[in-house]
């Protein structure tokens, strides 16, 4: 597994959260909310502080979400990893080498088999489910795909996490400070 050294991944929004995780032991960082101008520092820094940064390509403001600016997150900006739901972004990544997750949102049956379609075409790295809050969900997409899922969204106290895990999960995302300590 990719973050087999992390079970938390820090998922953060605000710059001042990154830095602080600079000086933590966490390997991998996710960037949720990011502008396009603070990418080329933000990666620096974290490779500087011997950190991995795993970038939701969705949510760049100042970039379009498709191929030609995953070509760019790249060739210019040398994440470790991509994050996004669109399977054109993701393959583009994949096929650079970098790591891909591939957000998957719960949202209803039809949905869910649109996403097992597009993740036998991509095989991305990881699957990111969110809401992370269905174990049962986690456990038929890991047992489905045969590819590591990492919990997502709504993640708010130890015992979400706990769930997760005992679901099959390989790790969650979490934007609450709180639980960016926890290990399992």
């Amino acid at each position: 597994m990719v973050f087999k050294s992390q079970s938390v991944l820090p998922a953060v929004r605000k710059m001042k959260d990154f830095e602080k995780l600079m000086g933590t032991s966490v390997e991998f960082i996710v960037i949720l909310d990011s502008h396009i101008a603070q990418l080329k520092p933000l990666v620096k820094l974290a490779r500087a502080s011997k950190k991995s940064v795993l970038l939701h390509a969705d949510l760049i403001h100042g970039l379009k979400n498709d191929e030609y600016a995953a070509e760019f997150l790249c060739q210019d900006i040398h994440p470790a990893g991509i994050i996004s739901t669109r399977a054109n972004v993701l393959s583009v990544a994949k096929k650079k080498g970098l790591i891909t997750v591939q957000r998957l949102f719960l949202l209803d049956s039809m949905a869910l088999e649109t996403s097992y379609r597009s993740l036998e075409r991509v095989r991305p790295d990881v699957i990111e489910v969110l809401p992370g809050l269905v174990p049962n969900m986690i456990s038929e997409i890991k047992d489905r795909t045969g590819i590591p899922v990492i919990a997502g969204g709504l993640i708010r106290s130890k015992e979400d996490v706990d769930h997760a895990f005992k679901a099959g999960a390989s790790a969650v995302t979490t934007s609450l400070k709180s639980l960016w300590p926890f290990k399992i």
